[in-house]
């Protein structure tokens, strides 16, 4: 079992403790290491969260320094904004998004 503010994975660190009472851990399918890669990335609030979307959020966490964003963030982020488990965004909306995601030629 992991304690608040102990490392596992390289995922939370002493110095994140205080993320650890913010309100996006409130977010269905979002822990500590996605919150973490959010605040990384300038994301604090649900609002903020909510204002970006998923797709921009991700794109934000990827482009942000020492980030290992998987594609499960993205969906995860995704459920988090629709109250959708990650694996119900994965099987039903990934051609979505991963078409969002790609640049615009």
């Amino acid at each position: 079992m992991i304690r608040l503010g102990e490392r596992r994975s390289g995922c939370i660190s002493r110095h994140t403790t205080n993320y650890m009472t913010n309100e996006l851990l409130e977010l269905q399918g979002l822990g500590p290491a996605s919150v973490e890669m959010l605040h990384s990335a300038g994301i604090n609030t649900v609002d903020e969260l909510r204002s970006l979307g998923s797709v921009a959020a991700y794109r934000k966490v990827c482009d942000s320094t020492d980030s290992h964003a998987s594609l499960n963030l993205l969906y995860a982020l995704e459920g988090a904004l629709t109250g959708q488990h990650w694996v119900t965004v994965r099987r039903n909306e990934a051609a979505r998004l991963l078409l969002e995601l790609e640049p615009i030629a």
